[in-house]
């Protein structure tokens, strides 16, 4: 099927395909810019029809997650060299993601066939048969069959356009389709980033624990050095400064203060991060990472029971924030 790369739009106006592309790119973009800023899912869907008294066209659209932009695209034939175009238009839009999209075209009321029967050709081969038969001295059964399995009876009509409309309306459909499932995506980032920030809130309260818990801690922990520093101080023969380096060693090997600063600020750029205009999954993954190294540090330095709880606690949160980020956008 040869298309015209140019077509009416509006009062008449040619435009051509390229162009087309184009114009719809630059509206996208400058929604999505205008856009309120906020994460989205890579989970959507998007079904289009556009109906004509000739035809009816269907596009749908499904998404699932990926790190990259993995790309299903099944248009109808004769649409081949629209695809690299129509390709670039779903990326522009989806982004990235497991992406797959279909588009059907069913014909209405009276339709040329596609693939036609060249009868003279037939009527050729169906003689020749014939002929072929009365000259053996045999009976001539099913000629008819092998006629048309003969070369070249079968012409195919695949290339030639029937309607000029097709072309625009097809694409409308597919970009109405991407629309849909783009704002599916963006319905399911607002339930996403909630959950996203319970469990981030939930983080922020087990910290809080264990901020609290640590002055108790650290008390006890001073209390026991004091009765140590007692009892070593009485023996003969002590190195007082090797003592004091040994001190200062194992005060600073429990203590979590720069930890417990440095979680309570990556907990705070993760939802900076959410809420911005660059929101991404992979991003949200980075700081989750940084997160889990500050929650795993206070795990191991703290030596204490009820700290060992709360950060059980918060990793667990944080395997869920892991979890769901990889189907953020």
């Amino acid at each position: 099927m040869q298309f015209n790369n140019t077509f009416l739009i509006g009062y008449g106006k040619q435009v051509s395909s390229r162009a087309m592309f184009a114009k719809i790119g630059y509206f996208i973009q400058l929604a999505q810019k205008t856009e309120k800023a906020m994460i989205k899912s890579m989970t959507g869907y998007g079904l289009a029809v556009t109906e004509t008294d000739t035809f009816t066209i269907s596009a749908e659209v499904k998404t699932l997650n990926s790190k990259f932009m993995d790309l299903s695209l099944r248009l109808p034939k004769g649409y081949a060299e629209k695809e690299l175009e129509i390709r670039n238009l779903i990326t522009q839009v989806l982004e990235r993601g497991k992406v797959n999209v279909q588009v059907d075209i069913q014909r209405k009321g009276d339709v040329k066939p596609k693939v036609m029967v060249n009868r003279e050709l037939v009527k050729a081969y169906y003689l020749d048969l014939e002929a072929t038969a009365q000259y053996i001295g045999i009976v001539p059964t099913e000629l008819f069959r092998l006629a048309l399995q003969m070369p070249e009876v079968m012409i195919s009509d695949i290339g030639q356009q029937e309607d000029t409309n097709e072309i625009p309306l097809v694409i409308q459909t597919i970009n109405e389709a991407l629309k849909k499932a783009d704002s599916f995506r963006s319905d399911e980032g607002k339930s996403l980033k909630s959950k996203l920030q319970e469990y981030i809130d939930k983080i922020g309260q087990g910290l809080s624990d264990i901020e609290k818990s640590d002055t108790r801690r650290m008390a006890a922990m001073r209390e026991r050095l004091r009765e140590r520093v007692q009892e070593l101080s009485s023996q003969e023969g002590l190195d007082e400064n090797r003592f004091e380096q040994e001190l200062i060693y194992y005060i600073e090997k429990l203590d979590i203060s720069e930890e417990k600063v440095r979680l309570r600020t990556h907990l705070d750029y993760f939802t900076e991060a959410m809420n911005s205009k660059d929101a991404n999954g992979k991003k949200l993954g980075f700081i989750a990472q940084e997160i889990g190294r500050e929650i795993n540090t206070i795990g191991s330095k703290a030596n204490d029971a009820e700290v060992q709880r709360y950060v059980i606690n918060m990793k667990e949160e944080l395997e869920k924030i892991k979890e769901q980020s990889l189907n953020v956008l």
